[in-house]
């Protein structure tokens, strides 16, 4: 079924942002945006990833827009306030992917040209499946990602990443014994992390260059027969970490507990000098903003194409970066819309330069 017409900037994101879309759960507002997408004028499709996929143009030449449809759960009633928009994922990462549709519709594609906007699948779940995909099915000459920069911003670097799960599980133990609880020793283990991270960050004064560690769950317990403790802990990986020798020395740490390691990306970071960075920054002065570069302490499909690719990259979308994950996510429409134009204005560069 197709759209009885196109949409305008404000309608599509507020459509996607009343379709729930959480990790694993993106084929409703796959189908929408494909529609979309067709209504616009771009030929579309979903992949075998559950990627929507629109594409302009026909040359060999190919600009990807790699943007992301899932969510972190948590539902925030749609509404507007003024100039703001509410609704989970207005801001990571709805809004920046709405705004590539909007600005690849407006764009003139050159013949030798292809433009290509993917909304991907669980970027939020750790496994990047559509990035995946997408990385055996296209070959890029430039690629922009779509996270939140502010419409002034560009950014060139995400940390990278490892989560660990940590398992204990023995006899259970009266507590007027001297050795240790389960739960003391995994605090143990979670303070042996954190006293290496200040080991590992002390003379380094930028965020980026540090080593971030976090605790995003613990649970305990006892059967009478047993006690048990689990942790999940994330790590946010400055460039050159050494993981392997990390792993070596957490395990060791870890005693009789089980260490399991997942989720791994290395840092990337892109030079502000490429096609694509300039292009966007030559857009943002055109569109009449200040343009700055940022990078991010945080993730994203930037660190699985941009080693694979090899080509220009950078990532660009309106939005607080702040407000990702919050229960107060929201974006500004009057932002929303000068990302378009800073899109429309930096792929029309783009797309020249790459044509000549």
């Amino acid at each position: 079924m197709q759209l009885a017409t196109a949409p305008d900037p404000i309608a599509l994101l507020e459509t996607m942002l009343r379709i729930p879309s959480y990790s694993g759960q993106e084929g409703e507002l796959a189908r929408y945006l494909a529609q979309a997408m067709q209504a616009l004028g771009l030929r579309s499709h979903i992949d075998e990833a559950g990627n929507a996929v629109g594409e302009r143009g026909e040359g060999p030449v190919q600009v990807v827009l790699l943007g992301h449809m899932d969510t972190v759960p948590g539902a925030i009633p749609v509404r507007r306030e003024d100039d703001l928009l509410y609704g989970r994922g207005a801001v990571d990462a709805k809004g920046p992917l709405a705004a590539f549709i909007m600005a690849a519709a407006a764009v003139e594609v050159p013949e030798r040209c292809r433009l290509t906007v993917i909304g991907a699948t669980e970027e939020e779940a750790a496994t990047s499946k559509g990035a995946r995909f997408a990385l055996l099915s296209h070959s890029p000459a430039a690629v922009v990602i779509g996270e939140p920069s502010g419409w002034e911003h560009v950014t060139v670097g995400y940390k990278g990443r490892l989560l660990i799960g940590y398992r204990l599980e023995r006899e259970a133990r009266h507590s007027a014994r001297d050795d240790a609880s389960v739960i003391e020793e995994a605090i143990g283990f979670w303070g042996w992390l954190k006293g290496l991270a200040e080991a590992y960050n002390s003379g380094r004064e930028r965020r980026f260059d540090c080593l971030d560690c976090a605790i995003r769950e613990m649970v305990s317990g006892s059967d009478g027969l047993h006690e048990h403790v689990r942790m999940e802990l994330a790590l946010r990986l400055p460039p050159g970490f050494q993981v392997e020798s990390f792993q070596q020395a957490a395990r060791q740490m870890a005693g009789a507990a089980q260490v399991e390691f997942s989720g791994l990306e290395q840092a990337y970071r892109a030079d502000k000098g490429n096609a694509v960075a300039r292009a966007l920054v030559r857009g943002i002065r055109l569109a009449g903003g200040e343009p700055r570069f940022s990078v991010k302490t945080g993730t994203s499909d930037m660190n699985v194409v941009g080693p694979a690719w090899g080509c220009p990259i950078a990532a660009y979308g309106p939005g607080d970066a702040e407000l990702d994950h919050t229960p107060h996510e929201h974006i500004s429409l009057t932002e929303y819309r000068r990302a378009i134009e800073v899109l429309r204005r930096a792929l029309q560069l783009l797309l020249a330069e790459l044509a000549a």
